[in-house]
């Protein structure tokens, strides 16, 4: 209802940005679940506590697997899947029988041979348990499709239905999707049954060995399955004999696909996955005998768990169904690959079939038995490759789609893509449906999944096929069916981008990820203020029902776009700002004026405030008043007052801030090149840098120069000097300041005096011998130099090792790196000593911030040294194993940054709220002396805090809340001035206009500065805990009171949350959260720093880092391409990628890298030539190289820390590392993927709800 205001805030076209998004991305399809939603199905969940945010969460029960590893094992093998590796024996692990079918995750797959149908599947929540009978999914290779051996057409295991559910994916068929209702009953191999975990001890009677059709040996093969062994440990070896570094891949590609990336977690096959609704894999025969499909729909398949995930406006992602893998996040034992879905084939160099056993059946190459086919893997079903390691992955695969690389069967009966296809005589299930054309099932179903290879499900599986039948196929969650962060933020990009108007109160704002320009129309941007929700629930019941936190995330000095106007500033002189009388609330477009102009009603407190005589101007015919369009804060969401004398302490107005460099000279500092490198590059690079007001000619911040190790000096610059004279404190238990006058100078009255002092430098300390440093004392006289002064400020400090000299603040080396990851680990992720929190609180109290510049060859307890930047809202950068040459240019790049974005000192933050709301807990790196006030010395553009809000009270749908944050300041002249941001939200008393305005990206944000607190308190299980319960319980309410009645198989997502449980997962993954023993303390101790100041953006690439392809960059446009995927299937041989989550940049290149764009930007023949310890790209004179460098540029300019470059190449020792930030894939630390932790959180989600 705000009209324009004229002048600079003119507004634009509107756009409909403002409007509350009400169908998420583009309109419905057919055949969706309510609006908004998305389905997939499996099995009931345990009820969880509904562990709220801000609150201790509720112990969640325990998952039926082992407590200790994050919930995982759903109960029996499935918590020990290893990426291919065998399953120890022992309950819940399966006898190998003969290669299960193609598909299967973790073991025959169904009845044995002498089984009669009916007889139940593996016990519930088996991972690799036996597959139930009954026809695969289409797509199998290996066997015409018909039931098994002693099966009647038409039988059903009758377990099956009860105990699996399946993945759906409802809606219309996408491309290539299998029409509804049609299709065989897949059995996903570890479906996620209901059921006790104990029942996991074997395989249930009858189950002796897979039915002869099923890819199990048959008595033909050479004896009864039985006599393939025991557990599958006893097959051969664990299977740590795949895996090992990525090197022991080596050998050459075979024409036969990539080894699955199971082979050991370490070199994921990079080929590109099979693109949805492809035929299921070449040799199969159609499936369809008979069975018309049907129009419409989905599959069904009797025992999928996840099935059917729908996204409710715009995306039904058909899925196949999970098939069981996916025990719950973390159970998987570190450094395994996810297990291969096939499990019916030889292993890679089995070489052809045995005496006894079938040849593969008609259709199948028989090369696919060949070594290199890589279709089971240890421990399912044959023994593990005799004694031959697997090839590496062939490059023949890469981004073909779905032309099959030599070797290949034909695709000629492959079912056509867009029909259902059921097994002869298989009775349609009933319990969840695919909504989606037949997958070659391969790993598909989880990260790390490769296209189907030979022998993979969807290929034929090379060899024992029992009787030469080929084998249904076993449908497996294909992940590009799972809701896709990429898709999101490209159809984000492309239907909101360009103008962003505020004018609608509640409009939701574009993601982080979108560039756009906002029109402040009354509420701030949003680079400023997001919240978590834009419609809030009118009472504390529907909040809490939610289990969605109502949370902000501020960043009051956020950096606008060049086309976007800063807060104006407005200066009512002696009169300062004008407030309300009661809640003292700050003028803002909202407040509504009364008696013809002459008082003002609050929208906060309903209070009525006189409007000062010279505040007064009369009102229009709407009640607005006339100077509406004048007065920036009758109209803008942001803007700042000129703060009178009564903000000020003491009542008195501040004097400018100023920077202390204080620079360690200690024998490792010398030696590592860093002191001569900040004296060399302090003056030309940094000090001119300043920070200065808008339009000032130049800075007016004051700057002082300390050097220290042992001892402190301190330095007098003043102008008049010929030469800077040092003064040494050496009584370093009791500090002082030795001068007052001469210390802070302006650059310009004492630039030669400064010039001399840093050439000087280096020479004094040239000879230094000196190895204990104090660090206590130094900031002691950094603050007491500013109290001194009477200013506010900042501390730069230059650290390079653990404080261990006698002084104050002296720190022992209490570094234990297997603590980490164990209950125990908070003992060292907090502070040893009180020391460094009582100082920065005596910090906070002089408006003296600090920044550390830590420089460590070793353990230099970040976690206590921290403490002081997390109370004084300073940053921490870290450069372990500090090179000059190497490293130099990052860390100017870095203080550069940070110099510039210095906006405010000596800052207090107050959130205030309207009648029924009120701000609860507050998380970030700052310091609180009371409920309500945040302090902050230094604000730059890159902090952020969060705030939860909780009600008091009833709200009214019609008047909806209020929320102003004010920061009363010190600005970079000097100047105390108040920053105001207003922001208007919707209220709402229905669920689904609450799950429909939601701002998933700033929910992460809160979660994972919430979950580093939890961190410093509770277990690391229960944090993982605390964060899955969230997650479950938010989609369980979503399903259980916004979404149309559908199958309890489906899993159905909100469309602005559809990624939660992706975001989720990748925070419970990240090494702030979860780092084991993989990352040092210190590392650790820094990650949680950082995490804990981040903005939306910045958590935003942290959790979720981009990939992006670089071997075919466009030299013609100087986009960055879009980003990829991050999972290890995606990446190709011939490819070259980059990696980047605002902290690391990884490029990584494929050891079939074409050798001309190798040469062109590197200057070498080939990718083993390349010097990976250079971290920066040579300057050539060609396209490729220009255009190479451009990318990165702009990727580090988009972020707030210049990011070193690490180049991996495939295969190498770095490789593993690299791979650690493919975030849908398996961790190496055991935690889980993306499509094992969808599964995980579907079990969850139907136990809340049965």
């Amino acid at each position: 209802m705000n009209p324009q205001y004229t002048g600079q805030y003119g507004q634009g076209s509107p756009g409909d940005y403002g409007a509350p998004v009400s169908t998420g991305y583009g309109p419905p399809s057919s055949g969706q679940t309510g609006s908004g939603q998305n389905m997939y199905n499996g099995q009931p969940m345990h009820q969880q506590g509904p562990g709220q945010y801000g609150g201790p969460s509720k112990p969640m029960p325990v998952q039926n697997g082992p407590q200790g590893l994050p919930p995982g094992g759903y109960g029996g093998p499935q918590g020990d899947l290893q990426y291919g590796a065998p399953r120890p024996g022992g309950p819940g692990s399966i006898p190998p029988r003969g290669p299960a079918p193609p598909g299967q995750m973790g073991g025959p797959r169904g009845p044995g041979p002498q089984m009669t149908p009916g007889q139940g599947p593996a016990p519930p929540g088996q991972m690799g348990g036996a597959r139930g009978p009954g026809p695969m999914p289409s797509g199998q290779m290996g066997g015409p499709r018909g039931p098994g051996p002693q099966m009647t057409p038409g039988q059903v295991p009758s377990q099956m239905n009860s105990q699996m559910g399946n993945l759906s994916i409802s809606g219309p068929p996408q491309r290539g999707q299998a029409p509804m209702g049609v299709g065989p009953p897949s059995s996903s191999g570890a479906s996620y049954m209901p059921g006790p975990p104990s029942s996991m001890s074997g395989p249930p009677g009858g189950m002796g060995s897979p039915p002869s059709s099923m890819g199990g040996p048959s008595s033909s093969m050479g004896g009864p399955p039985g006599s393939m062994g025991g557990p599958p440990s006893s097959m051969g070896g664990p299977s740590g004999s795949m895996g090992g570094p990525p090197s022991s891949m080596g050998g050459p590609p075979s024409s036969m696909g990539a080894p699955p990336s199971s082979m050991g977690g370490q070199l994921p096959p990079r080929s590109t996955p099979q693109p949805y609704g492809m035929p299921p894999g070449p040799g199969a025969p159609p499936v369809s005998h008979g069975q018309p499909p049907v129009a419409g729909g989905s599959y069904t398949s009797s025992h999928q768990p996840v099935s059917n995930i729908v996204t409710q406006p715009s995306d039904s992602y058909s899925q196949p169904s999970t098939g069981g893998y996916g025990p719950p996040p973390g159970t998987q034992p570190s450094g395994f690959p996810p297990p291969p879905t096939s499990m019916g084939q030889p292993r890679p160099g089995m070489g052809p079939p045995g005496p006894g056993m079938q040849r593969p059946p008609m259709g199948m190459p028989p090369s696919s038995s060949a070594p290199g086919s890589f279709g089971n893997q240890h421990g399912y079903g044959v023994p593990p490759s005799m004694g031959q390691t697997p090839q590496g992955p062939p490059t023949s695969m890469q981004g073909q789609g779905y032309n099959q690389p030599a070797g290949f069967p034909p695709m000629s009966g492959a079912p056509p893509t867009g029909q259902g296809f059921q097994a002869p005589g298989a009775q349609e299930m009933s319990h969840g449906q695919f909504g989606g054309a037949p997958q070659p099932s391969f790993n598909q179903g989880y990260p790390g999944a490769q296209p189907p290879r030979p022998g993979a499900p969807g290929m034929p599986p090379g060899g024992i096929q029992p009787g030469g039948m080929q084998q249904p196929q076993q449908k497996k969650l294909d992940p590009d069916q799972m809701p896709s962060p990429i898709q999101v933020i490209e159809d984000d990009k492309r239907n909101r981008s360009g103008i962003f108007s505020t004018a609608t109160k509640g409009g939701v704002p574009p993601l982080v990820t979108t560039q756009f320009i906002t029109q402040d129309q009354g509420n701030c941007n949003p680079a400023f203020l997001r919240s978590t929700m834009y419609n809030v629930p009118c009472t504390s019941d529907m909040l809490k029902n939610s289990h969605l936190p109502f949370a902000l995330t501020i960043s009051p000095f956020a950096k606008l776009q060049e086309e976007e106007n800063p807060p104006p500033i407005v200066n009512l002189g002696e009169l300062g700002p004008v407030r309300c009388k009661r809640c003292k609330a700050y003028m803002n477009p909202n407040m509504m004026f009364i008696d013809g102009g002459r008082r003002f009603q609050c929208v906060f407190c309903g209070a009525a405030t006189d409007v000062p005589d010279a505040y007064f101007a009369h009102l229009d015919h709407t009640g607005r008043r006339v100077d509406s369009y004048d007065r920036p804060e009758l109209c803008l969401g942001s803007y700042e007052f000129v703060a009178t004398k009564d903000y000020c302490k003491n009542s008195v107005l501040p004097n400018a801030p100023a920077f202390i460099f204080m620079i360690d000279v200690s024998y490792n500092a010398v030696k590592s090149g860093l002191v001569h490198l900040i004296c060399e590059r302090l003056k030309k690079d940094i000090l001119v840098n300043l920070p200065k007001d808008l339009g000032a000619e130049q800075s007016e911040i004051r700057v002082g120069f300390v050097t220290y190790g042992k001892e402190i000096h301190f330095y007098n610059v003043k102008g008049a000097l010929a030469q800077p004279q040092m003064l040494v404190v050496s009584d370093v238990e009791d500090v002082f300041v030795p001068l007052l006058d001469g210390f802070f100078v302006t650059l310009e009255e004492s630039e030669s005096v400064i010039d001399s002092l840093l050439a000087q430098i280096p020479q004094m300390f040239c000879e230094s011998r000196e190895t204990e440093v104090v660090l206590g004392p130094v900031i002691q006289a950094g603050l007491d130099a500013l109290k001194s002064a009477d200013r506010a400020g900042k501390l730069y400090i230059f650290h390079t090792s653990l404080p261990i000299g006698e002084a104050p603040g002296k720190l022992k080396n209490r570094d234990d790196r297997k603590l980490l990851g164990t209950d125990k680990e908070k003992t060292i992720l907090t502070p040893q000593t009180k020391f460094y929190s009582q100082l920065g609180q005596e910090c906070v109290a002089a408006g003296c911030s600090v920044d550390m510049f830590l420089f460590p060859n070793s353990y230099c307890d970040v976690a206590t040294i921290s403490e002081i930047c997390r109370l004084t809202s300073g940053n921490m950068y870290k450069y372990s194993y500090f090179q000059a040459d190497l490293d130099g240019e990052r860390f100017i790049e870095d203080l550069k940054n940070n110099i510039q974005s210095q906006q405010a000192f000596d800052a207090i933050i107050r959130v205030r709220t309207s009648q029924g709301i009120r701000p609860v807990d507050f998380l970030g790196n700052f310091y609180m002396s009371n409920t309500t006030d945040v302090e902050m010395c230094a604000v730059d553009n890159n902090q952020a805090i969060s705030v939860e809000v909780k009600h008091d009270d009833k709200l009214n749908e019609q008047e909806g809340a209020f929320v102003q944050v004010a920061v009363l300041f010190t600005s970079v002249s000097g100047q105390r001035r108040l920053r105001i941001h207003n922001l208007a939200l919707n209220c709402c008393t229905q669920l689904a206009d609450l799950f429909r305005n939601c701002e998933l990206d700033t929910f992460i944000n809160y979660m994972s500065k919430f979950a580093i607190r939890n961190t410093l308190h509770k277990s690391p299980r229960e944090t993982r805990e605390h964060i899955m319960t969230e997650v479950a319980n938010v989609l369980a309410c979503y399903r259980k009171n916004c979404a149309s009645p559908s199958s309890a198989g489906q899993l159905i997502l909100p469309e602005c949350m559809k990624l939660l449980p992706l975001y989720g997962n990748c925070v419970i993954k990240s090494d702030g959260i979860q780092g084991g023993q993989d990352i040092s303390t210190d590392d650790r101790s820094y990650l949680m720093h950082l995490i804990n100041a981040m903005d939306v953006k910045s958590s935003c690439a942290f959790f979720y880092p981009r990939l992006i392809p670089l071997h075919n960059l466009d030299p013609k446009t100087a986009e960055i391409p879009v980003a990829m995927r991050c999972s290890s299937e995606r990446l190709m041989d011939n490819g070259v990628y980059l990696l980047e989550n605002g902290v690391s940049m990884f490029m990584w290149i494929g050891h079939s890298v074409d050798p001309e764009w190798v040469q062109n930007v590197f200057s070498v023949q080939s990718a083993a030539q390349i010097d990976i310890d250079k971290c920066c790209l040579l300057h050539l004179e060609n396209e490729e190289s220009h255009v190479v460098r451009d990318v990165l540029h702009k990727i580090r300019a988009q972020r707030n820390r210049y990011m070193k470059l690490t180049i991996v190449r495939q295969r190498d020792k770095l490789e593993p590392w690299f791979n650690h930030f493919l975030v849908e894939d398996k961790g190496q630390n055991g935690s889980a993927s993306y499509v094992d932790f969808l599964c995980h959180i579907h079990k969850e989600i139907r136990n809340l709800l049965s």
